[in-house]
């Protein structure tokens, strides 16, 4: 009988270490579900984003992004982020036509090389995205406000500065894919225009109180150029644009010519300078003028706005003068 009652005694024992253990492992598992002491279970990783003013980190997706630039807002839009605060737009009230119902409700935060730093703060952004050429001098006070990453310049690099802004929203998948789209519309593009990609195109550009010939280096010039089309002798040169006077008219000739007016006043000024140039003996001694092949396109798609909405959007309308 002792010996019965001995090993039933330690068969008991035995069970309650067994239910002891198993209690605890189940408390273990329960917290690291619930993820109060899981350790890095939850965790957002960091991420490091180098860029034209330093570099900056990152905890997970910013959710309160305010953007600086033009190009940057389209950059945001094609991301499917909507920005709570923006400069405004170059033309339009404030927004240019082409994005302005995708901006409702955002904050208007002043012009690119003003941006009203008050306003920016009292919105309380995780991310602020902004460029070097434009906000270098006031780096110091947004990146004061929250994390801060600046592109470069706004010249010739809308590509390279989509991929950093995407890299800050963590929206690097679906960035490669935009930019994956635009480069096959280039190459489909080339396909549609055939020969027509030997025509020469010009660029001209008209303002309250200048005119300019567009080169390689612009937004237009370089989507021309992605494209393969030609460019009449006199534009077909690095560089981003002259002021002209009227004796440099036979420099605007090709095969076609595009125009487009900047009038951020909403007044005719602009118009009146374009009719002046073209009323010019010099004009209407141009090839492309007697061939009636001049055309007035957005100076916001086809120049101002330089990101990647209007990339693809000036892309599509090219193609409807060549069919």
């Amino acid at each position: 009988m002792k010996r019965m009652k001995k090993t039933w005694l330690g068969l008991f024992a035995l069970m309650l270490v067994f239910a002891v253990v198993a209690t605890g492992c189940g408390s273990k598992e329960e917290k690291s579900e619930g993820g109060t002491e899981s350790g890095s279970a939850q965790t957002e990783s960091v991420r490091e984003i180098k860029h034209a003013m330093g570099t900056t980190k990152l905890t997970g997706t910013p959710q309160r992004v305010v953007v600086l630039t033009n190009e940057g807002t389209e950059a945001l839009l094609a991301l499917g982020v909507k920005p709570i605060g923006a400069v405004q737009s170059f033309e339009g009230d404030p927004w240019y036509p082409h994005i302005k119902d995708q901006m409702e409700g955002v904050e208007v935060l002043g012009g690119e090389s003003q941006p009203n730093i008050e306003l920016i703060a009292s919105l309380k952004p995780d991310l602020i995205i902004g460029n070097k050429m434009r906000q270098e001098k006031v780096y110091d006070q947004l990146s004061a406000i929250a994390p801060t990453v600046m592109s470069e310049t706004l010249r010739g690099e809308w590509q390279n500065n989509f991929k950093l802004y995407a890299e800050a929203l963590n929206k690097k998948e679906d960035g490669d894919k935009l930019l994956a789209d635009f480069a096959k519309k280039i190459e489909d593009a080339k396909t549609t225009l055939g020969d027509n990609l030997q025509k020469k195109v010009s660029i001209v550009r008209f303002m309250p109180d200048k005119t300019r010939i567009y080169y390689n280096e612009t937004f237009s010039g370089m989507i021309l150029d992605q494209i393969g089309m030609a460019r009449p002798e006199a534009q077909s040169k690095d560089g981003f644009a002259d002021d002209v006077n009227k004796d440099r008219i036979p420099d605007m000739d090709g095969d076609i010519l595009f125009y487009f007016m900047y009038n951020p006043d909403g007044s005719d000024t602009t118009q009146k300078v374009a009719d002046e140039w073209m009323n010019d003996p010099l004009w209407k001694n141009l090839s492309v003028a007697k061939n009636n092949n001049v055309h007035q396109v957005d100076d916001a798609i086809w120049n101002t706005s330089g990101g990647i909405i209007s990339a693809n959007k000036m892309v599509d309308e090219l193609l409807t003068y060549f069919k």
